[in-house]
């Protein structure tokens, strides 16, 4: 037997929270710093190595369907591994589900969301596929809101911080979760062709059709999108008919995806499923828009988690491997890497606390509002994008230990991409974005005033800012071309202004990472890079 040497010892049992100065930084500028010693515990239970390995199991044992019992009576029921159950106790225990609503489901005052974000980023960095349930639970309640008689009844099911995994009619359940359904397979993002018919029964309305994604089967009523007599609609479709009787939704298949193995994802039909209608007929996709700017800052939180756990493993590896007589962390290059790749990881979190707090002060605020209308497609695009090759990189940090399933970089790695792809893909954010510039003309240029005085300390500030501002009042043209497909033209402005001249790219990783944190000594590229900032 020989002796191992030279390893990097396990990355556990490690203080998300005290080790991050970054956040913490974020958090405390955008008003949440009172809350830094609930953070802190809720950092320390989550870099434990238990959760660690409850992540690796729920990971390596992926749901399966349970489609027909013995005597082929329907089940439609989906079995997840007990791992998956005890992060879902934690989650849900958290709050992360529901944190930032009133017992009136209601917007909570600040900082709700961005202590909430800072939880979730700290639980992203762990494990993600079960967050996907916790996700939609929590930005369902802005459609809801549209149906106050449906939101009341269900309201302290939501709110509970009882995570019941049983299959029972949500009555009888000490807290529930929700899920969306809204893609078909002739339309995908295009859900106005949607072919799902709801028709009137009684009380409610009976939809047939069918769902080509609709994650998280197990939750307990999700969202729709169906046809209706006044057009395209919102309905909430329950697991069990009012009767008690099971709800007409067979599961045909669990997707076999890429990466997000611990959560499953379904194809289902619809036969008669009893649903109560959300919002007004032929305003479906109205009364899904605010939920949908939820779900997509959660994407953003997520992929800089993936982003910032992939870090701290290769800050970890390069800091106890030595090469050539020196750390791997010691050599020029390679701290020249980590330094490269811990500015983006900063940007990242600095700019998503913020976007937390336009959403904390929105209600209230119309230019924040107006920033969450605005940046939340932007920020999902570039984080989103961004997380993949940030991954990679960090993996490539470690060599072969990086590249083999023992490591927990492989699922870093196929988590990465399908925060860009779900909740709307790259075209869909650029045409968001022009969106809302062609419809809140003047907000927009208010917004972007609001990041330059705040970032105009910063050196190329000024160019960022003629650069979009130049783009901003070309916006209508790209809307009007014909020479181009116009979601062409959308992609290619965002990328331009994402990448080309380091305009809104500067923004996110520049611009307002200077407003969002205090001036304080961070890693340079001829410094030496701390455990307290970085691991």
């Amino acid at each position: 037997m020989h002796e191992v040497l030279n390893q990097s010892p396990p990355y556990v049992d490690v203080d998300f929270y005290g080790s991050d100065r970054p956040l913490r930084d974020a958090v405390a500028v955008n008003g949440g710093g009172r809350e830094a010693a609930a953070l802190a515990e809720f950092g320390r239970r989550w870099g434990t190595a238990q959760m660690f390995e409850l992540a690796r199991a729920a990971n390596e044992n992926p749901p399966k369907l349970r489609t027909f019992d013995p005597r082929g009576f329907r089940l439609d029921t989906v079995e997840f591994h007990p791992a998956y159950h005890r992060l879902m106790t934690e989650s849900i225990g958290a709050g992360l589900h529901a944190s930032t609503w009133t017992t009136a489901l209601r917007p909570a005052s600040a900082p709700a969301h961005v202590v909430r974000a800072a939880r979730f980023y700290m639980t992203a960095q762990v494990e993600t596929g079960h967050l996907c349930p916790v996700t939609m639970t929590h930005a369902a309640v802005a459609a809801l809101t549209a149906e106050a008689d449906v939101a009341q009844k269900l309201a302290p099911k939501i709110l509970s911080r009882d995570y019941d995994a049983r299959f029972l009619p949500w009555l009888e359940k000490k807290g529930i979760t929700l899920g969306m359904g809204m893609t078909e397979k002739q339309g995908g993002t295009d859900v106005r062709t949607n072919t799902s018919r709801a028709e009137r029964r009684g009380d409610g309305y009976g939809i047939t059709g069918h769902k080509w994604f609709m994650s998280a089967p197990m939750c307990d009523a999700f969202l729709v999108l169906a046809q209706a007599q006044g057009g395209l609609t919102c309905f909430l479709m329950p697991r069990f008919r009012p009767d008690g009787t099971i709800n007409g939704l067979h599961f045909q298949r669990l997707k076999d995806k890429l990466g997000n193995r611990s959560n499953a994802s379904s194809e289902v039909e619809f036969l008669d499923a009893f649903v109560w209608r959300v919002g007004e007929e032929g305003r479906g996709v109205r009364t899904i828009i605010n939920m949908v700017q939820l779900t997509r800052f959660d994407c953003a939180i997520a992929s800089a988690a993936l982003v910032r756990m992939a870090l701290a493993q290769a800050i970890h590896h390069t800091r106890h491997r030595t090469v050539f007589q020196k750390h791997l962390a010691d050599h020029p290059l390679m701290r020249r890497v980590l330094a490269d790749m811990s500015l983006a990881s900063e940007g990242m979190a600095a700019l998503i606390m913020r976007l937390a707090r336009s959403f904390d002060l929105a209600p209230d605020d119309p230019r924040e509002a107006a920033r969450t209308r605005l940046l939340t497609p932007a920020v999902k695009y570039w984080v989103c994008k961004s997380a993949p090759a940030l991954v990679y990189e960090a993996m490539e940090c470690l060599g072969g230990n990086g590249y083999v399933e023992e490591s927990v970089l492989p699922r870093l790695y196929r988590e990465a991409p399908v925060n860009a792809i779900w909740e709307g893909s790259g075209n869909v954010m650029c045409l968001d974005v022009l969106r809302a510039i062609a419809t809140e003309r003047g907000a927009a240029s208010s917004v972007l005033d609001d990041i330059a005085q705040e970032a105009a300390e910063l050196p190329g500030a000024s160019e960022a800012v003629s650069f979009i501002r130049t783009a901003i009042s070309s916006a209508d043209g790209l809307h009007s071309s014909r020479q181009r497909p116009r979601c062409a033209r959308a992609r290619l402005w965002l990328h331009n202004c994402s990448r080309g001249h380091g305009s809104l790219g500067a923004m996110m990783r520049s611009l307002e990472q200077a407003m969002s944190r205090p001036r304080t000594q961070s890693c340079s590229l001829t410094a030496p890079c701390r455990r307290d900032d970085l691991g």
